[in-house]
């Protein structure tokens, strides 16, 4: 295998370059706590294990005989590069849509202004958010979706989707995008519906008693009581969120692989 490697290395690096793409844009292995040796250790093991799999007759005519670099030979590290961080970038906007969520309800929970630095977004994110995005990762993880991207959606990536005919599907893509960022914005406000709504509530009602009894103070009130019925909503429903966070995976997923079937 090794001296397979060797002798079609700029193959090889092709691979490579769109492994490490994606592991450097995708959410937990892309924060700066993770080692770039690790990082690039990573992506050598996972270009070793795909590089069999992999069709290189159609990458042949843009490699020089003596295995120098040219011109059409870097265009097409920059296009398999290209398609590692779309990749990733869409894995990365399932994940954003979590945080969102929190970040949807946490004005009205009072938890706004509790904002930290975020490692796994690497953005400050709200306590709320980050709480969101933690759980999703755990499901992430726990349901070996991790496994199931490495595994099979690169290596379908690789059999469907090259730097040639990425080009020729740009519009596909676009639309790709562009539907995600839809998705993200819709399953945030379903995550977050509930708590909005029961916080809207508990607002419009101490308003009203607060006209009604001015000497009873209740504004000074009203936060404890979102936090504690936020949590006690949060509770109540966490095993219908974290369904719901598997099926967004297994939405985004599939809308993943019918993207490389559709460009194939």
């Amino acid at each position: 295998m090794l001296d397979r490697i060797l002798l079609n290395a700029p193959v090889f690096l092709l691979v490579a370059v769109r492994c490490f793409a994606l592991v450097m844009t995708l959410p937990l292995f892309s924060i700066r706590n993770v080692s770039r040796i690790a990082k690039v250790a990573l992506t050598g093991y996972m270009a070793y294990l795909l590089f069999s799999r992999v069709n290189f007759s159609i990458y042949e005519p843009f490699i020089a005989s003596d295995g120098s670099l040219s011109l059409s030979y870097v265009a097409l590290l920059v296009g398999e590069g290209l398609i590692g961080i779309l990749t990733g970038f869409y894995v990365t906007m399932i994940f954003a849509a979590f945080s969102s969520a929190g970040q949807f309800f946490a004005f009205q929970m009072g938890f706004s202004a509790s904002e930290v630095y975020d490692a796994l977004s690497q953005v400050e994110n709200p306590l709320m958010g980050q709480f969101f995005n933690l759980v999703a990762m755990l499901i992430f993880l726990q349901s070996d979706w991790a496994v199931y991207l490495f595994s099979r959606a690169l290596v379908s990536s690789f059999d469907s989707l090259n730097a040639l005919n990425l080009v020729l599907a740009r519009e596909d893509m676009i639309h790709f995008l562009l539907s995600g960022l839809t998705k993200l914005f819709l399953d945030a406000f379903v995550i977050s519906l509930p708590i909005m709504g029961t916080l809207l509530l508990i607002s419009v009602t101490m308003g009203i008693l607060s006209k009604a009894a001015p000497q009873m103070n209740l504004m000074s009130e009203g936060f404890p009581i979102m936090i504690l019925v936020s949590f006690f909503i949060i509770w109540s429903l966490f095993p219908q969120i974290s369904e719901f966070f598997v099926h967004s995976f297994e939405g985004g997923f599939r809308a993943l692989q019918a993207l490389f079937n559709s460009v194939n």
